[in-house]
Order: structure tokens, then sequence, then C-alpha cells
């Protein structure tokens, strides 16, 4: 037992002197500048890359060659080839854009932005999605078609962004939701995902900005304004999805009740007792809501709606 003991030890040591000695050799491996090879090169070899790559866009883009860069085919993207023929085993020596690659996420965006900087990519730059070194590989798929616009990595804009944005996923799926789903409005009718002024990507500076491009009867100006709902339209709705009517965070009357907690109603929520206690609630809020009377809850333009009656 002792000897084999002693054996195992001596093969853990030369085992380690080997890994040693490899990496000492690959350190000292200096290979040639690289220089551009040709799409021909390229094709040689990745015949099925070749083939899902004709399909695309790039391919089309690239095919009339109209620049320097749009000229060099495959490297334009990918970097000149010559010390990836000399080492195939590295991925340090070809850009390739995978979470698995050597090149730093970063650098595999450089690549895309050669071409696609500016435009909706101008806050690009210090955005959540770049500074959590997301990369444009991760949403998109310049190497194939599988959407029908965006060469993105999923069936559509939607699917794609879910595949990230599980909550939202989830969200969507109740049964009051932005019609997403089916087909009427996607992820970027509110964000911009390439970056934006605001923290959560919005196309606009506020979250009401948003919510106006559709509900412009809801912008005003009102002669009598609802204070929480030109704060914020999320202090009541949930734009993602809720299980409760007209995507409200909360059910009516609850909703209300969170701001209005004061019994202005003289006799109260109810005939005896809080809200949702004793034998004979009030009729005003059985199967009805606040806005059964203070329906213009959004704003009104009377000059009697100062409680938005009207």
């Amino acid at each position: 037992m002792k000897n084999r003991g002693g054996r195992v030890f001596r093969l853990a040591g030369v085992f380690a002197l080997l890994a040693f000695l490899g990496t000492s050799i690959a350190q000292d491996k200096q290979l040639p500048a690289p220089t551009y090879l040709g799409d021909a090169q390229c094709v040689a070899c990745h015949v099925q890359e070749a083939d899902n790559y004709s399909h695309a866009l790039h391919a089309r883009v690239f095919a009339r060659g109209r620049t320097g860069l749009e000229r060099r085919g495959c490297e334009s993207c990918h970097g000149p080839g010559s010390n990836h023929l000399l080492d195939l085993t590295s991925k340090a020596n070809i850009i390739v854009f995978s979470r698995d690659s050597e090149i730093p996420i970063r650098a595999q965006n450089v690549q895309c932005l050669q071409c696609h900087k500016g435009g909706q990519r101008m806050h690009w730059p210090g955005s959540v999605h770049q500074t959590s070194e997301l990369g444009c590989s991760d949403c998109h798929n310049p190497m194939a078609r599988f959407s029908a616009t965006g060469l993105l990595r999923g069936r559509s804009i939607s699917d794609t962004c879910f595949g990230c944005h599980q909550q939202q996923r989830v969200q969507f799926q109740q049964r009051s939701h932005m019609p997403l789903l089916e087909g009427k409005m996607s992820c970027v009718d509110c964000h911009n995902p390439h970056g934006s002024t605001t923290e959560p990507l919005l196309k606009a500076d506020t979250v009401n900005q948003v919510c106006y491009q559709c509900h412009a009867e809801k912008r005003g100006p009102f002669l009598w304004e609802h204070a929480p709902v030109r704060e914020n339209c999320l202090n009541c709705h949930n734009p993602h999805g809720s299980n409760h009517e007209f995507l409200l965070v909360v059910a009516r009357p609850y909703l209300c009740t969170q701001c209005h907690s004061q019994l202005v109603h003289n006799l109260g929520l109810t005939t005896r007792g809080n809200l949702g206690s004793g034998a004979f609630p009030d009729e005003r809020i059985m199967n009805r809501g606040c806005q059964q009377c203070h329906s213009q809850i959004h704003g009104s333009n009377h000059p009697a709606g100062v409680k938005f009656h009207r």
C-alpha cells in the first residue's frame, strides 16, 4: 500500500510537469502576423457553415464588395485567418462569436460595430446590456436565417428576448397582457435592446411617454389630473401582464384603497365593519370598483370633474 501511494504521488508529479511544459511551449510559440486568405480557403473546410450562410443577408451584402471591408468576406467579421490555418486547435487565432471563444465578448462586439454603429446603437456603450457583457451573437445569428427579420437566434424578437427574461415570459402568460403573444406587438415597440438613455432601455425618456405612443387619450393635459397617473403608469399597471383586469397590479377596489385609505364616504366602504368584513357589504363595492362613480380616473376636463366623476 505504501509503494502504491508513492507511485501515485510520482505520477501526479509527472503529469504536473507535463502540463507546465505544455503551457510554456504554447506561450513560447510565436506565430507570424496574421494575413487574409480569402473566402475560398474558408469554404474549403467550413462547407456546412458556407451553405447556411449563403441564404443570409450578410452574404448578399458582402457579395457586392462595395468597400474594402466587404470584399474580405468571411474575414471581415472573423478577422484574418492565416494563423487559424497554422494552428487549428487554438480558439484565439480566429474570432469566433461564441461564449466558448477565447476572444472577449467586447472584442467580438467590436467586429459587429464596424458596420452597425450609430442609429439605434448610439447608446450601446454604457447600456445595461453592454455592461452585462451581452454579445451581439447572444441575440443574433448572421450565419443562418431563423427569423423573418433581424437575423435573430429565435423565431421572433419576443422569443429571443424571453431567452434571458424568463420573468417577463411568465407575465405575458397571465390572463391580462399586452397582445405580444398574439403577434400584434413585440418587445422593441417599447424597448431598444441596443441601448437607451434609461436603465430599462425604454424608447422614450419616461415610462409614460412610451405608454402615450399607443394610449394617446391618457396623455392630457387635463383640467383635473390624477397625481399617481401623471407620475407613472406603473403605479397602477404592470405592462407585461397581470392576473387582474386592465393589467392592474392589484384588483379593484383594493388598488385604490392603497392610497385612499380614509373613509371618505361617511358610511365607510361597508355598512358594518371594514372592507371585506361584515354581513352586509356596501352595494357600492359589490361586483364593482371605485370607477363605478369615478369613471374618469386618468383625468377629467369637465369643470365639475374634480373627483373624476365626469
